[in-house]
Formats: structure tokens, C-alpha cells, sequence
């Protein structure tokens, strides 16, 4: 099951040709990332804090097929999947919310689980699998072997 997000354009997030500035795009699925975190009950301000366990995105894109606007209603679908057992990536799909059939932009994101104190990569823990489970595909038969 895909988490879904709703929410409207503002002004401040597009450019000057009046459509969602490139950037802002990956800040919106950002913004349903976090949104998505806190309906499975995790805790964002310890999840964000400086603390022992990162999770840095080493990898985002975003195609735009049509252009999004200011005062435009829009749905963020979401959807994690585990790539391995420190890696997961989110997919997502914005679209509008008088034709949510059709994709206005895709984009993903690729993060990785890491110690902070030794930059070096991490199992993902029990409350990030629940969440991938709660909105995500399901496992990969590599997901699950704990090769990284």
C-alpha cells in the first residue's frame, strides 16, 4: 500500500515562468517522505536528530511531464521499497488532484543507512523496516538475505 499525500502549490515554489521550480519538486516529496515517517508512528524529531544512525540520500531524480503551478491541488504518492539491508529507495508520484490517473512528475530517492561516528553503513532498524512495510513493495529476495 502507497502512502498518499495531499497538498497545494504555493507561490514560493515556483520559478518565474510560473511552474514549480525544479529543486522545489524534490523538496515536495521530501515533504511527503517526512509526512509518511510520522503516520507510522516514527518519532521525526529523534528520526532527524543528530544522532548516532543517518540515513543520507546518496541518490534523488525527478522528471516533470507536465507543469505544476501555484493554487494547483496535488497528491504525492509514496512508495519505499528495501534494496538491501542498509538501503531503501522511495518512489514517488505526483499528479494532480482532478486527474490523479495521470503523472505531472516522477521521482525517486536512494538513502543509506549509516553510524555517523564511522561514516560507514548500518542494518536498517526494526522502525524503518515497519514503515517500508507499512507503505512499501514488497522485499526483494535479496532484500532479505542481508547482503548489502
Amino acid at each position: 500500500m502507497t502512502f498518499l499525500y495531499a497538498r497545494t502549490i504555493r507561490f514560493h515554489e515556483t520559478d518565474g515562468a510560473g511552474v514549480v521550480y525544479f529543486a522545489n519538486g524534490l523538496t515536495l516529496c521530501h515533504e511527503a517522505y517526512e509526512a509518511s515517517l510520522a503516520a507510522a508512528g516514527v518519532d521525526l524529531r529523534a528520526f532527524f536528530a543528530r544522532g548516532p544512525i543517518a540515513y543520507p540520500i546518496v541518490h534523488a531524480s525527478i522528471d516533470f511531464r507536465s507543469p505544476l503551478a501555484c493554487g494547483d491541488r496535488i497528491l504525492i504518492n509514496l512508495t519505499p521499497r528495501q534494496v538491501d539491508s542498509t538501503t531503501f529507495e522511495i518512489s514517488y508520484r505526483l499528479c494532480l488532484e482532478e486527474t490523479p490517473e495521470r503523472s505531472a512528475a516522477t521521482a525517486q530517492s536512494r538513502h543509506v543507512c549509516i553510524d555517523t561516528a564511522r561514516r560507514s553503513r548500518l542494518a536498517l532498524p526494526p522502525d524503518l523496516i515497519g514503515w517500508i512495510d507499512q507503505f512499501g513493495e514488497a522485499r526483494s529476495p535479496e532484500s532479505s538475505t542481508g547482503l548489502p
